[in-house]
């Protein structure tokens, strides 16, 4: 990982592939982001990674047998890739898309600018 974090922003964010990822549930890093009506590039992914951690009601519903085998290759609608990007303006952020379908109506899962990092 790259610097400290130096600004927490946790919001959503648009992403653009110039290739789309050919599973919507397990992407890769996107060529280009939007926050607050501006186009990031991403120039360089400096790292990524994914957790595949159970959160909220999901921690608790789940035989332990079955929960081990889900933390080591994901369950549905459960995990987090993450990505930690240069923009070309040598900015450096870390996003994530998050598996967990926002509604019924709405199974996909949605991407999030979780901060800003110093580029050092």
């Amino acid at each position: 990982m790259t610097g400290e974090l130096i600004q927490l922003i946790d919001e959503p964010i648009t992403v653009e592939f110039d290739n789309p990822p050919l599973l919507e549930k397990a992407p890769h890093c996107p060529d280009r982001f939007i926050w607050q009506g501006q186009t990031h590039t991403v120039e360089e992914v400096l790292a990524e990674w994914m957790d595949t951690a159970r959160r909220g009601r999901f921690a608790r519903n789940m035989r332990e047998a079955h929960a081990r085998r889900a933390m080591l290759r994901g369950s549905w609608g459960v995990g987090r890739y993450h990505f930690q990007v240069r923009t070309r303006e040598g900015r450096v952020f870390d996003l994530y898309y998050d598996r967990a379908p926002r509604s019924a109506d709405d199974r996909k899962g949605a991407w999030y600018l979780f901060g800003e990092r110093s580029p050092a």
